[in-house]
């Protein structure tokens, strides 16, 4: 009550002052009582004016107060894009790669972390924490040096796993088996990110597993490969594990942002890529060179139906696109949770179909338009629900 009653008169001594100076006849004195009138207005419907010691107004909370209050969902938007745009692009850069005569697997699993030189100028340029509160919680060298090796690892496992699912499966069942890390996900988040399964979330990752088991029942996709039954059974054990590996890598790091990282910034989302990748990325060279499949390489280029040159920058697109695809995937987890950042990763399937049509002349069925209907009306659930969480926040 003393609060409001000291807004109330800072602003009436402000009208005041400006009747007896300006005059009500007076344009600026108008101009000026109209304006402070708009920041009354304002000050009762938010109940955030903050006033000086002298009770003279501060308008600086209600030119802050529309960004703060949007400024996450904008940068959620931003990430979403992000996981989109690279998950696309790169898959559809590994299909190309393979069509054209492409068949080395530690090769294809290297692109995927190997491009995280290209994100040190953003590490360059995002701001530092300075603050005494951001010294103080800043964890031990050796604890992070053993967190980045950890996770390092970790991903380059399951990135050789999913390239051996790739190699061996039908691209349709391994999107189906690939879907199932969902399922994983909400177990692993409902245990170590204490991640609330809502309906509507429920709801959300039924309809996107489904409409990614949509894609199975396509009748003539041309996505079909001979392989031997060991194999097949092969590639299936190392996707269900790498689906399941990789729901528990987002929980994990879900987990170290808020017990050992403790930072929400830019600038933490990129140093967790940076150094993750290159562990990731040393493990996978070591095993380049002691398979010996860097032999064949020089024989691969040479064979390569589109070039030298195509086959060089079918590579870099997709090692950087991962690397714009792992900034979303980070940005999510801390910005929301490591269950939304896996949602939006399911929405991403459908989409490599939808453009797998426009570049490489696909036939577009019915399977894949339902598939693509029900993948944004899945996300849309999830959407609601957290768009609920905040409305009651």
């Amino acid at each position: 009550m003393e609060e409001h009653n000291r807004r109330d008169g800072g602003l009436q001594a402000w009208k005041d002052f400006v009747r007896k100076e300006f005059g009500m006849e007076s344009h600026l004195g108008t101009g000026f009582l109209h304006r402070l009138s708009r920041i009354d207005l304002r000050a009762q419907e938010t109940d955030e004016v903050n006033l000086a010691d002298d009770g003279t107004v501060n308008e600086r909370s209600f030119m802050v107060h529309w960004p703060r209050k949007h400024k996450k969902w904008v940068q959620m938007m931003v990430y979403t894009i992000f996981v989109l745009f690279g998950q696309s692009v790169a898959t559809m850069m590994g299909r190309l790669y393979f069509n054209k005569g492409g068949n080395s697997i530690w090769l294809l699993t290297l692109v995927q972390t190997v491009g995280f030189p290209a994100l040190v100028p953003f590490l360059l340029i995002s701001p530092v924490r300075t603050s005494d509160d951001a010294i103080a919680e800043k964890p031990k060298y050796l604890v992070l040096a053993l967190l980045y090796v950890f996770l390092g690892v970790f991903l380059a496992a399951l990135c050789v796993l999913y390239s051996i699912g790739l190699l061996y499966l039908p691209v349709s069942t391994y999107s189906l088996i690939c879907a199932s890390q969902l399922g994983f996900n909400a177990i692993f988040a409902f245990f170590l990110n204490q991640q609330k399964l809502t309906p509507y979330i429920m709801n959300s990752i039924f309809i996107l597993t489904l409409s990614t088991v949509l894609l199975v029942f396509q009748i003539n996709s041309g996505e079909s490969i001979n392989t031997s039954r060991g194999k097949y059974a092969f590639g299936f054990i190392c996707t269900i594990c790498a689906s399941a590996g990789y729901a528990l890598l987002l929980s994990l790091t879900q987990l170290s942002y808020r017990i050992v990282v403790k930072d929400e910034s830019f600038r933490a989302v990129v140093t967790m890529i940076i150094y993750q990748s290159m562990v990731s990325s040393f493990v996978i060279t070591i095993g380049l060179f002691a398979s010996g499949d860097w032999r064949r390489l020089r024989a691969e280029i040479m064979k390569f139906e589109l070039g030298k040159v195509a086959y060089v920058m079918i590579l870099v697109s997709k090692a950087v696109c991962w690397q714009i695809f792992s900034i979303g995937t980070l940005g999510l987890i801390f910005k929301v949770s490591c269950l939304f950042s896996n949602v939006v990763s399911t929405v991403g399937l459908p989409i490599v179909p939808i453009l797998a049509v426009v570049f490489f002349h696909e036939e577009m069925n019915g399977v894949k338009m339902v598939s693509m209907v029900m993948a944004i009306w899945g996300f849309l659930s999830y959407m609601y629900q957290h768009y609920l969480d905040n409305t009651k926040a």
